[in-house]
């Protein structure tokens, strides 16, 4: 089980997220949207959240074949469509170092078969309680 918690006080909108290992990250909101930009917006977050983990699973791919890939470079956008109830997610990776089109092309499968990638692709169930 993954665990994160997320601590708000009157500060609009800063929020304290850590993990059970002491990590802690800000999120905030857009100064346009009432917050002070102290962070990385919720949403940002999830975008950063696919990237992140394409990121790494492609660099444990291409070790473990010991493929050329100096660098990998994602970008994430998210559009949401609030009147269709739809959202759309756009990744797009650069791979630098000498690879051919056919280590290319299987390391785009491996992108889509990162976690974060397979969770946001299937159905997502949300339990809350208060506590």
């Amino acid at each position: 089980m993954i665990k994160a918690s997320a601590h708000i006080k009157n500060d609009l909108y800063k929020t304290e997220l850590k993990t059970p290992s002491g990590n802690t990250l800000i999120s905030d909101e857009p100064i346009d949207k009432g917050g002070k930009d102290l962070g990385f917006s919720p949403k940002e977050l999830l975008c950063a959240a696919l990237a992140s983990c394409t990121n790494i699973t492609l660099r444990m791919y291409a070790n473990h074949k010991q493929w050329d890939l100096q660098e990998v470079k994602i970008e994430v956008e998210m559009d949401r469509d609030d009147k269709n109830n739809t959202t759309t997610i756009t990744r797009k990776i650069e791979f630098i170092g000498v690879l051919d089109q056919e280590q290319r092309a299987r390391l785009i499968q491996v992108a889509n078969s990162c976690p974060v990638h397979k969770i946001l692709s299937s159905s997502v169930e949300i339990n809350t309680e208060a506590i």
